[in-house]
């Protein structure tokens, strides 16, 4: 079975056979663009230790991050939704490892019904929640509360207090200024929260984090566990 990945690690071990041999594990370099606006994806990407952005870009050119993919779902939803396109972007933001199949063998399998479909399924909520709640916390939250929101998001999918972040991609992420998001960072590290030198941040206090953030991250992370079970996650562990 393969480990660290949380919607394959619940798959029973025949529906699991049948697709093992259409997973190919694939290498994710930072910046790499899984699909762009209305292009049709070739294959669905299951993240392991990579972490994916899924942006939304307006006619002048600025960008802003509706979803966040690591270990806990995968990129290419539109494959099973009928869609098979839309207006969004898939970009790697943390370079690592994930598993791909190709688009045919994700719709075969999601035709057939079964374990495979309801778990696409569940997960296909769970992402409509965190995008539906990212929407929410944009609207009413402050930036460093968004900033703290984000950070254990992230911290979540790679299970590590060491981040290779920019400030500029952080901004581009969350739709800020950057110089909103280095006022924001600079509170955090003052109150012992975080460390910043240029292109990396380390999360000092996991806790602290979670106190300067809003509820959004909370709800976000107890849709996902509720709809998986929490003896499924694969999120971060103190």
């Amino acid at each position: 079975m393969i480990v660290a990945q949380l919607l394959l690690s619940t798959l029973p071990q025949d529906c699991y056979g049948r697709l093992r041999p259409s997973l190919e594990p694939v290498n994710l370099s930072l910046a790499e663009v899984i699909y762009e606006p209305h292009e049709r994806p070739a294959y669905v990407h299951f993240p392991t230790t990579a972490v994916i952005s899924v942006l939304y870009t307006m006619q002048n050119g600025s960008t802003a991050e509706i979803g966040l993919v690591g270990n806990d779902g995968l990129i290419g939803i539109s494959l099973f939704l009928g869609g098979d396109t839309g207006p969004r972007r898939a970009v790697v933001q943390i370079a690592g490892h994930a598993y791909r199949m190709p688009a045919a063998v994700l719709q075969e399998e999601f035709a057939r019904g079964g374990p495979f479909q309801k778990m696409l399924l569940r997960y296909t909520c769970a992402l409509i929640s965190q995008i539906s709640q990212t929407a929410v916390c944009n609207r009413l939250h402050s930036v460093e509360q968004r900033l703290c929101r984000w950070l254990l998001l992230m911290q979540d999918r790679t299970n590590s207090d060491e981040l290779p972040l920019t400030q500029e991609f952080i901004s581009s992420m969350l739709g800020d200024r950057r110089e909103t998001i280095t006022i924001a960072a600079g509170r955090l590290q003052s109150a012992g929260v975080i460390h910043y030198v240029r292109g990396h941040i380390s999360i000092l206090d996991r806790q602290g984090l979670e106190a300067h953030s809003c509820e959004c991250y909370r709800i976000v992370k107890a849709e996902l566990a509720q709809l998986f079970g929490t003896g499924k996650s694969v999120g971060y562990h103190a």
